[in-house]
């Protein structure tokens, strides 16, 4: 009998330092990703982006990662290499990302004097390189990004799954715990200045940026060196065998994306909602922070962006993202457990709920150092968000197919970006007169919504006897 009609084997499970070495590259792209969350807006407002353009700005990095992921994830679950299935996207991702990441704060160094002062449809020279580069970091991080995914699903064996995610988690925190924080500490603890001229981007960040490049590629080359991947003969073994009677499907390249699409499994179209909402309020928070702090907390004009108080107000976001950040690494050990004593569902939809009362309680908290309070319940939520509905995802994908349905999966978190990028701006000058705080407190909302959501997926609210049947088909 042949091999793939044959029993599958199962995979051996790893050591809790084989799981760390899994995602360990994860840490530097949470960093780079950290780093341009808590500084992108400050970046683009340095370089002279009015508060209503800051989303139309920022469109490139979920249009990129649209393109990009589920490309990669095709591609990669293609690919077989001395270096191994995902170990080249990696590799290629880091050492673009690092780029931009460098580049970024220096867009109008790139530009030079005879640029500075030169428009394209209104817009300096300077911002849009600066968006330029901000798309080739985003565009370069999705590249590794999702075969990193993809690379839990295909080492560890489903027991092993929502342990895998979790680990991933607490590496993505302290990655984004460390770019977040990176800012505020080169100033507090190294006194690197955190003011410049106008239309240049301060020390802080610049220094924080290249710091950031240095580990990302240190992080990915560590999971590169350490991890080594099944061949094909061997991953093959451990898929579940084909129905006898059922032809092998013929790849048409590029097109099987769009079948893929078409046949996604329905538990995947149910998450698929809550990460729309859940992505919308994060992409609220992370674009307009820094402005609704300026103005609702210190007191600024929203056409003030190069005062020293505009500049604290952009560190004191950088510090809350750290904490929140913080909090989500406490809460990610707490995940496997809570959900084991109750379920995934449960945890998910107490996550997303805790995280809603968090971002409206920005509005009611007028001194900025009790806002970390604030960050209890946001880190709760982004430590959920990132594990929970890839552990409630990835028994029901196909393995074989698992790099090009994480991909596919993505579009549930790049789309209501890039349509709260399109509309945020607008929404903001026209009903809050570019008061940003306003529309932090819509993102709440929308994370209660998403919990709400949640309960369509069809698991025991208690209990971990699993309900995928239908759903997975």
């Amino acid at each position: 009998m042949a091999a793939s009609n044959s029993a599958s084997q199962e995979k051996p499970g790893l050591s809790l330092l084989g799981i760390i070495n899994l995602s360990m590259g994860f840490l530097g792209i949470q960093m780079a990703f950290g780093l341009q969350n808590g500084n992108a807006s400050r970046i683009l407002s340095n370089f002279g982006a009015d508060v209503h353009q800051l989303s139309w700005f920022w469109i490139v990095a979920p249009l990129t990662g649209l393109l990009v992921q589920p490309i990669v994830g095709h591609f990669s679950d293609k690919t077989w290499t001395r270096m191994g299935r995902r170990k080249p996207f990696f590799l290629t991702g880091a050492i673009l990302a690092s780029l931009g990441l460098i580049f970024l704060p220096n867009a109008n160094i790139v530009a030079g004097e005879s640029l500075q002062a030169i428009q394209f449809i209104g817009i300096s020279v300077i911002l849009w390189i600066a968006i330029a580069f901000l798309a080739l970091m985003d565009a370069s991080v999705n590249i590794s990004m999702e075969p990193f995914r993809a690379l839990v699903g295909d080492m560890l064996p489903r027991r092993q799954s929502t342990l895998g995610f979790s680990v991933q988690t607490i590496l993505i925190s302290v990655g984004a715990i460390i770019g977040s924080f990176l800012p505020w500490a080169f100033t507090n603890w190294m006194g690197i200045p955190n003011v410049a001229e106008a239309g240049t981007v301060p020390p802080n960040v610049v220094w924080s940026f290249y710091s950031g490049a240095l580990i990302l590629m240190a992080t990915i080359l560590y999971t590169i060196a350490t991890v080594k991947e099944y061949p094909p003969a061997q991953f093959e073994a451990f898929q579940s065998p084909e129905p006898q009677d059922k032809p092998p499907e013929k790849s048409r390249g590029m097109s099987d994306i769009f079948r893929d699409l078409l046949r996604m499994p329905t538990r995947m179209r149910r998450l698929g909602l809550v990460q729309f909402f859940s992505w919308f309020a994060l992409f609220t928070m992370w674009v307009y922070t820094t402005s609704a702090l300026a103005t609702h907390q210190y007191g600024l004009m929203p056409t003030d962006t190069h005062s020293e108080a505009f500049n604290e107000a952009g560190d004191h976001a950088g510090f809350l993202f750290g904490w929140y950040n913080f909090f989500a690494l406490v809460f990610a050990f707490l995940l496997t457990p809570l959900a084991r004593v109750t379920s995934r569902k449960f945890t998910h939809i107490l996550a997303l709920i805790c995280g809603g009362l968090g971002l409206l309680s920005i509005y009611f908290i007028m001194d900025p150092q009790w806002l970390i309070l604030s960050m209890v319940g946001i880190g709760f939520a982004w430590a959920s968000i990132l594990s929970m509905p890839y552990a409630l995802l990835v028994d029901s994908l196909p393995p074989r197919k698992m790099g090009v349905y994480m991909g596919i999966f993505n579009f549930f978190i790049v789309i209501p970006q890039i349509i709260n990028a399109l509309i945020g701006g607008p929404i903001i000058n026209l009903f809050f007169d570019d008061y940003a705080i306003y529309y932090l407190v819509f993102g709440g909302v929308l994370f209660i919504l998403a919990a709400l959501f949640t309960l369509r997926i069809r698991e025991p609210l208690f209990g971990e006897k699993e309900v995928l049947d239908r759903e997975a088909h």
